[in-house]
């Protein structure tokens, strides 16, 4: 048993090969791993496959980029500040990605499957929808269930008559991605992972990959994350890479640390609906900063804590809310 390496972001995101199939944690807006997104776009990744719960800001991006090929998921927007991934959308229609719709259960199931190591997962999902309309496995008709990629299943599900009850379900099969890369508060300097506030599929997304690199906003002494291990989601010798780099996923939120920037996923949204936008919205936030440090210099302090959650709250009260 090794003990996860500690190394810089960039160390981390160069260990991800081009066609690597990927996994993150969080969910839509809250604890995408968005600084390690930025450095797949800076180190050129191409040919990405994405295999998640669902989608959100991160994959919006990657697909901006032209780093996707292969997309595995129910949708993928930005909640308040943007309902459609727009750069996502434009890429699909354009066959530039090929997208494989599963319902939000069933991807949940093809991962719980994967981190349990069984073959599949029963499921009653999305049993009447075209979901299950053969005419719709993208990857089916792209000719990739050859058996050429392990990581692709010889089907997209199965109809099942079980044995015990004579009930019809589905059996959707197992996702074992290359990479998780996850976002977390905190990690023991052993590796120890803790999640404050939701969870989300990422216990299930951690587990069912064959490697795991670790995001956090703090190391902390293992002693002290011990003291309470029914707060931990993760033991050390399940992670590959640990990074500690505070706001990591900013724009999205990390509870108890800052909320979700929604003026800045507002921006990138409204900005980015063609490639020419994403271009030049890239061309300043991703390119025109050499790594996260400058990032955050160029967001600035007094944006930075008017996000900071309060302590005592697990939320920032300097954020204005909706208003009816």
């Amino acid at each position: 048993m090794t003990k996860p390496q500690k190394v810089s972001l960039s160390e981390a995101i160069s260990q991800i090969q081009n066609g690597d199939m990927l996994t993150f944690s969080g969910f839509t807006i809250w604890r995408r791993p968005m600084a390690a997104i930025m450095e797949l776009i800076r180190q050129g990744k191409k040919d990405l496959h994405l295999v998640m719960v669902n989608g959100g800001t991160h994959d919006d991006m990657l697909a901006g980029a032209g780093c996707v090929k292969i997309w595995e998921s129910c949708w993928v927007g930005h909640e308040l500040y943007g309902k459609i991934g727009g750069n996502f959308s434009r890429k699909v229609e354009a066959g530039e990605i090929i997208c494989e719709d599963y319902s939000h259960v069933q991807v949940l199931y093809r991962l719980t499957a994967g981190a349990q190591g069984i073959p599949f997962m029963p499921t009653y999902a999305a049993m009447g929808s075209d979901i299950l309309n053969p005419e719709y496995d993208m990857l089916g008709k792209a000719g990739l269930r050859d058996g050429s990629n392990p990581k692709i299943p010889a089907q997209k599900y199965e109809m099942y008559k079980d044995n015990f009850y004579g009930n019809e379900t589905v059996l959707v099969p197992a996702a074992q991605p290359d990479w998780c890369i996850a976002h977390v508060n905190m990690v023991g300097s052993e590796g120890t992972v803790r999640v404050l506030g939701q969870k989300y599929s990422d216990e299930e997304a951690m587990k069912a990959a064959d490697r795991v690199i670790v995001i956090t906003e703090q190391i902390v002494p293992e002693e002290f994350i011990r003291r309470e291990p029914e707060r931990n989601l993760l033991p050390p010798y399940l992670v590959d890479y640990i990074v500690e780099l505070p706001w990591g996923a900013h724009p999205t939120g990390c509870f108890g640390a800052y909320e979700a920037d929604g003026a800045f996923i507002k921006d990138f949204f409204n900005n980015t609906r063609t490639q020419e936008g994403f271009d030049a919205w890239a061309a300043e936030w991703i390119f025109g900063v050499r790594d996260h440090e400058e990032y955050l210099n160029k967001l600035g302090v007094s944006r930075l804590e008017t996000l900071r959650a309060s302590s005592a709250l697990g939320y920032s009260p300097k954020v204005k809310r909706g208003s009816r």
